[in-house]
């Protein structure tokens, strides 16, 4: 448990504040999101006010709210921890009730000028209160039965109301990142291996259980795995997807085709351009040189959440710092995977790439809780 005191004279005050903001963090994610304004701006063609200017909007809307966050004491997000959790809860039952569909999905809250989607608050919400709750626990409590369970089912709760909506990526990114949350909180590895043993064995029974009498999916449901093992089997159909993102992927080379010369993007083959598959844009037009740069500056903002998180005394600090750069990795690994046909497509968008308002102004706004944990660490 953390006991520091944060009225001493140890916390940086006032304006002070802003020398101990980490700068090199908010420069990396200005870079990120410079790169996904290009990005925009070529998959429209050229037209700015269809994707990019709106997306500049909610950018400069979401870094002013990084600022003012940044600048609010760490005890704060302890004290709220729990009222933000329910709340988030209360947002996704609402959505399940009177949410707005699309795209065969009903994950967003209409509010007028903006559509909310819940699934994205409640993942930081839930770093949120994970991270409070290892703070209260002594550490002698951490990997017992009891004390193990309770985290579980607080993860397992909004994972099921997200899978209803249905939304099968998100819901697997709140169990991964609760899942590493107990990790770095010092969970024993028995009950991780425990874990990984039964869901191998799960996946074992579901193919074996192929063909017969007992079997455990439904035909469609096996036709979509070997679709995910092999695009090729239905090129124009279920492979569709994966097979042109591929396409874009290769060929982009090098160095790439050039910005606002990518073939598949601009004869419209690739799905989803803006938003899922925005990076294999990015990779048909600056090529290797272009995907590996970004995975750079996305590698150098994990390494300054590290970094910040690894040096903070403050336990609750450390944990929501690594619980909210473990989120944000979680975007760009299935994201990136999943173009690249190494995941099944579950509709993760690229972190401060892909265009939405949600999306980015939350990451934003979590990279605010980021910087109020480090300029209010003790010195």
């Amino acid at each position: 448990m953390s006991y520091l005191d944060y009225s001493s004279d140890q916390t940086p005050t006032g304006w002070r504040k802003i020398l101990y903001l980490n700068w090199p963090l908010v420069f990396l994610l200005a870079s990120v999101a410079s790169a996904g304004l290009l990005m925009l701006y070529s998959v429209s063609g050229g037209r700015a006010e269809v994707w990019a200017e709106p997306q500049l909007e909610r950018f400069v809307v979401g870094m002013a709210a990084m600022f003012a966050l940044a600048f609010v004491p760490i005890w704060f997000w302890r004290s709220i921890s729990v009222v933000a959790y329910v709340a988030c809860l209360a947002l996704l039952v609402m959505v399940d009730v009177i949410g707005h569909n699309a795209m065969g999905a009903q994950r967003w809250l209409d509010l007028g000028p903006i559509k909310l989607q819940p699934s994205e608050l409640t993942k930081i919400a839930l770093v949120l209160l994970l991270a409070a709750y290892y703070d209260w626990l002594d550490l002698d409590r951490v990997s017992r039965p009891l004390w193990v369970l309770i985290p579980v089912v607080l993860i397992l709760t909004p994972t099921a109301l997200v899978l209803v909506q249905p939304d099968l990526g998100t819901s697997l990114m709140l169990v991964a990142g609760g899942g590493i949350m107990m990790f770095v909180a010092g969970v024993s590895l028995w009950y991780f291996g425990a874990v990984i043993a039964a869901v191998g064995g799960l996946v074992f029974a579901v193919l074996k259980s192929r063909g017969t009498d007992w079997q455990l999916l439904h035909d469609y449901q096996f036709r979509r795995i070997d679709t995910f093992l092999d695009p090729t089997t239905d090129p124009l159909g279920a492979g569709y997807n994966i097979t042109q993102a591929q396409i874009a992927l290769g060929s982009g080379g090098w160095s790439g085709r050039g910005f606002m010369q990518g073939t598949q993007s601009r004869l419209n083959f690739l799905p989803e351009k803006h938003t899922d598959f925005i990076f294999t844009t990015l990779a048909e037009e600056f090529g290797f040189v272009g995907t590996i740069s970004l995975l750079g500056l996305y590698t150098l903002i994990l390494a300054f959440c590290l970094y910040s998180a690894l040096t903070n005394r403050d336990r609750f600090a450390s944990l929501l710092t690594l619980g909210i750069a473990a989120t944000f990795f979680l975007y760009f690994a299935v994201n990136m995977g999943m173009v690249m046909g190494l995941l099944p497509v579950v509709g993760v968008p690229l972190p401060m790439v892909s265009y939405g308002g949600t999306q980015l102004m939350i990451l934003l706004m979590a990279f605010g809780v980021v910087q109020s944990a480090h300029v209010n660490r003790p010195r």
